[in-house]
């Protein structure tokens, strides 16, 4: 399978020239333009997050705790006592990072249920909702953080299958077949009960109209193809001409 690093910088890459379409095409503003990179790029190293031992384990679940107890407290803030509140902040905090870590490590296999496409749509509309609920983002931003986080997925898992390929000995490897499939039919539990989590999580997204709206058509891709390449000299204006 491909490495930390390799996964990490093709993630950047892709993630980095998905956000100049989303700038030239004004689907994003330049002020939130960061966020979505780094979504894109974090999102590169999610299917390992079923490896005991991975960094995006860990990284995910210090998210997960911090992002649980800060929305706890948000929601209880004005009702309890500043000591009541930060006991509640910690207690969430230790449940998330230790005990539903712990069971989640149990409960999963490294190249299992996460490494297919459904879980990428199930991480994709996680986010999607997340964008929505919590940090109330418009619809469109909202369903662009969710394709952002699908990209930088299927990213690694199409890596992974790739270094499945010996080019050298033009041989397929073991592992061939293991990352990029559509769902785990060696995990049937599990993978139902992904699917069932991802209809939910259909369900509880926003509207997706003004995405559809936005993005499928003619005329916002001809828009992209126009800004492909320049229209004239390359760089015009970029340095100073002296007559």
């Amino acid at each position: 399978m491909a490495n930390f690093k390799t996964h990490v910088l093709v993630a950047a890459a892709v993630s980095g020239s998905a956000t100049v379409v989303a700038l030239s095409s004004d689907l994003l503003s330049a002020q939130v333009l960061p966020a979505y990179f780094l979504l894109g790029t974090m999102a590169g190293l999610l299917p390992d997050i079923d490896s005991d031992n991975s960094v995006p384990i860990r990284l995910f679940f210090n998210l997960m705790a911090v992002s649980a107890a800060f929305a706890a407290l948000f929601s209880v803030v004005d009702r309890y006592s500043i000591v009541e509140s930060l006991l509640l902040w910690g207690g969430v905090y230790l449940l998330v990072r230790y005990t539903v870590f712990e069971l989640f490590i149990r409960l999963t296999v490294h190249r299992g249920v996460f490494h297919s496409v459904l879980a990428a749509c199930f991480f994709g509309l996680l986010f999607t909702c997340i964008a929505d609920s919590w940090l109330h983002r418009s619809e469109l931003e909202s369903w662009l953080a969710g394709v952002f986080v699908f990209m930088g997925y299927l990213v690694h898992l199409s890596l992974d299958e790739l270094y499945s390929v010996d080019l050298t000995n033009i041989r397929l490897k073991r592992s061939f077949g293991t990352a990029l499939k559509l769902v785990s039919l060696k995990y049937m539990r599990e993978t139902l009960l992904l699917f069932v989590l991802t209809l939910m999580l259909f369900s509880a997204a926003p509207s997706g109209d003004v995405f559809l709206q936005t993005t499928w058509n003619g005329e916002f891709y001809q828009d992209i193809v126009n800004k492909l390449w320049p229209g004239g000299r390359w760089f015009s204006g970029l340095w100073p001409t002296h007559s």
